[in-house]
C-alpha cells in the first residue's frame, strides 16, 4: 500500500508508537504524543538500519520520497547513507564556523594583536555590521562575486558611494585572509573593482589667499564661545594637524621645556608618531589653556564632561557661526592653507613641508631619514609659519 497525504492526516496517536509504511523502505512513525517521523529501512553490509529523514509535515510526503531515493542511490554506490548523513553535518559545521563574520572577526583580532588602532578596529567592526547578520552566517568560501555586489549596491542606492568602496575593500581584505589560511580559494570582491560607481573625490575648502586668511584670522581672533573652542581654533592654523588629532590632544603629548608636541602612533592616520614643534605663539595659547583644563587628560575637553575631548565637528560649527560657509573654509582645509603657503613663500623644502603634515613620504629609508633629518628645518619653519600669520593677522601678507 502506498501513502497519501489523506492517509497521513489521518494516522492518529495510539497509546505505543507504530508504523505505516509507504514503499521501498519508507514509512511514517506515528508516536503517542502525536508526532510524525519519517524514516527508511535499508540493510548495509546484511545489516538493517534506519535512516531518520525529518518530521512531517516540515518534510511533505513528495520530499520524504526523494529523500529515500537519494539514500537508495547511495547504497548502490556501497555508500552508507547515516555515515554520509554525519559527514554532511560535520561538514556544515566546519562551514558554520568558517562563516565570513567569524573569519572577519579573527581578522580583526590579529590586526589588533598587530598594533592598529582602536579607531580603525572599530571602523573595521562597523563596515562588518554593514553587510548583515545573513551576509555574515554564510561560509566565506561559498560566497559569490554576485552576493556581495547586492549588499554593496544597498549603500550605493542610499548615496553611500565612499562607504560601498570601503566595504568592498574590507571584505576583499577578509576573503584574501581566508585563502591565506585555506578556508577559499578565491576573492570575489577582487572582481568587483569595476562594478562600483567612483564616488568623487574630496576637496575640503580652504582659503589660500593670503590677505583673505589674514581676515579669518582675524575673525578667530574676535571669536566668542566656550573657552576650549576658543583655544583651539586659535591654535589649528600654527600647528595644522589633522582635526582629529589636534582635539584628542591630550597634556602628557605636550613636553613644554622641549617645545613639542608629540602625537603617538596610534592617533596618526600613517601608523607612525608624528612630533610637531611648538613655536612661541603656540605654547602661549597652550599654557593659556592650562590653566583651564590642565588638570584633565585632555587639552581641549567638551563643555559636557572632561572625560572626553570636543566634538569632531566643534572647529567647523565655529567656522560657520564665524560666517565662513563649508564651501568656503574647513576644519581640514588649515591645512591645505598652510601647505599652500608655506610652498609658495619658496623658504622652504618642501620635503620638510610634507613631513610637517604628516604626509607618508615613499620609501622606507626615505621616511625614516625625514623623522630627523628635517627636523631643525621644521622648528625654524614653525616659528616663521606662526610670526607669518602675526603678520597676516595685522593685515600684512610679507
Amino acid at each position: 500500500m502506498v501513502l497519501t497525504d489523506t492517509a497521513i492526516r489521518n494516522a492518529k496517536p495510539k497509546d505505543k508508537p507504530y508504523k505505516v509504511a509507504d514503499s521501498q523502505g519508507l514509512y511514517l512513525l506515528v508516536n503517542p504524543r502525536g508526532s510524525k517521523l519519517w524514516r527508511v529501512k535499508y540493510r548495509m553490509n546484511g545489516v538493517e538500519r534506519k535512516l531518520a529523514l525529518g518530521s512531517y509535515p516540515e518534510i511533505t510526503l513528495a520530499e520524504a520520497r526523494s529523500a529515500r531515493d537519494a539514500a537508495r542511490r547511495q547504497l548502490a554506490h556501497a555508500i552508507d547513507p547515516n555515515a554520509a548523513k554525519r559527514q554532511a553535518r560535520i561538514e556544515a559545521g566546519i562551514r558554520a564556523g568558517n562563516s565570513f563574520a567569524t573569519v572577519a572577526e579573527e581578522l580583526i583580532e590579529k590586526r589588533e594583536k598587530e598594533g592598529v588602532s582602536p579607531r580603525t578596529l572599530e571602523k573595521q567592526r562597523w563596515l562588518l555590521r554593514l553587510l548583515g547578520s545573513d551576509f555574515g552566517r554564510r561560509p566565506v568560501s561559498e560566497i559569490t562575486p554576485a552576493e556581495l555586489l547586492h549588499e554593496l549596491k544597498k549603500q550605493e542606492r542610499r548615496g553611500r558611494l565612499e562607504t560601498a568602496r570601503q566595504v568592498r575593500a574590507f571584505a576583499s581584505r577578509v576573503f584574501r585572509y581566508a585563502a591565506a589560511t585555506a578556508r577559499a580559494e578565491r576573492d570575489p570582491a577582487q572582481m568587483l573593482l569595476g562594478a562600483l560607481i567612483q564616488p568623487r573625490v574630496k576637496h575640503f575648502a580652504a582659503i589660500t589667499d593670503p590677505d583673505s586668511f589674514g581676515a579669518l584670522l582675524r575673525a578667530i581672533e574676535d571669536y566668542q564661545g566656550d573657552p576650549a573652542v576658543m583655544h583651539a581654533l586659535k591654535l589649528t592654523p600654527h600647528v595644522f594637524q589633522r582635526p582629529g588629532e589636534l582635539r584628542q590632544m591630550e597634556w602628557a603629548e605636550v613636553d613644554f621645556g622641549k617645545a613639542v608636541w608629540t602625537l603617538p602612533e596610534v592617533k596618526m592616520k600613517m601608523r607612525q608618531p608624528h612630533a610637531v614643534p611648538l613655536s612661541r605663539q603656540s605654547l602661549a595659547i597652550l599654557m593659556s589653556m592650562r590653566e583651564l583644563s590642565g588638570k584633565g587628560k585632555y587639552v581641549f575637553p567638551s563643555v559636557r564632561t572632561r572625560a572626553r575631548p570636543i566634538s569632531d565637528n566643534t572647529v567647523n560649527a565655529a567656522l560657520r557661526r564665524m560666517g565662513y560657509s563649508k564651501d568656503q573654509m574647513t576644519a581640514h582645509g588649515f591645512r591645505t592653507s598652510a601647505s599652500s603657503l608655506l610652498n609658495e613663500s619658496g623658504k622652504w623644502n618642501p620635503d620638510a613641508i610634507e613631513r610637517a603634515l604628516a604626509h607618508m613620504v615613499a620609501g622606507s629609508i626615505r621616511r625614516i631619514y625625514n623623522q630627523s633629518a628635517y627636523w631643525p628645518e621644521r622648528v625654524e619653519m614653525a616659528q616663521w609659519w606662526s610670526d607669518h600669520l602675526d603678520e597676516l593677522r595685522s593685515g600684512g601678507s610679507e
